[in-house]
């Protein structure tokens, strides 16, 4: 089941694996998983590109946003600067942290981040003096009260 849109991907490298969705259908997962093309071990406090060995070819309506993984991100790995424009196509590498206070391997084969396409807006900037009211109006952080 898909609404229509192909991305075209390249192995960069014979191990890699492209993207894919542990569950599909009506229900279907969100963002696909994305796997490390090769093994390392990251130390805490480190921060590596963890290569996928793909690279893909996104139309000029698409692009994606590298996420966390729910059970690494537990265990301390978090991604950063995860967003992949339509016009790239050089290799997918993952920005990933170890937050966690032991060493991480990872394995070749591994699933690392998952993958959200997701439909290019491109937006106006316009300068205003004043923003409308709104309810929330410039409560931030905690001002729901759940903290």
């Amino acid at each position: 089941m898909t609404n229509g849109v192909r991305l075209k991907v390249k192995k960069l490298v014979e191990q890699a694996k492209l993207p894919r969705y542990a569950h599909v259908g009506e229900y279907g997962d969100l963002a696909a998983d994305l796997y490390a093309s090769e093994g390392l071990i990251l130390e805490p406090g480190s921060t590596m590109a963890v290569p996928t060995g793909i690279a893909m070819e996104f139309p000029s309506t698409h692009g994606a946003l590298v996420e966390d993984r729910s059970g690494l991100a537990l265990r301390g790995l978090t991604t950063l600067a995860g967003v992949i424009d339509p016009g790239y196509r050089g290799e997918i590498r993952v920005v990933v942290t170890n937050l966690g206070a032991a060493a991480m391997e990872l394995k070749t084969g591994d699933r690392i981040a998952q993958l959200r396409i997701v439909h290019r807006i491109q937006a106006e900037f316009e300068e205003v003096a004043e923003l409308g009211d709104a309810t929330r109006g410039a409560g931030g952080f905690g001002s729901t009260g759940a903290r």
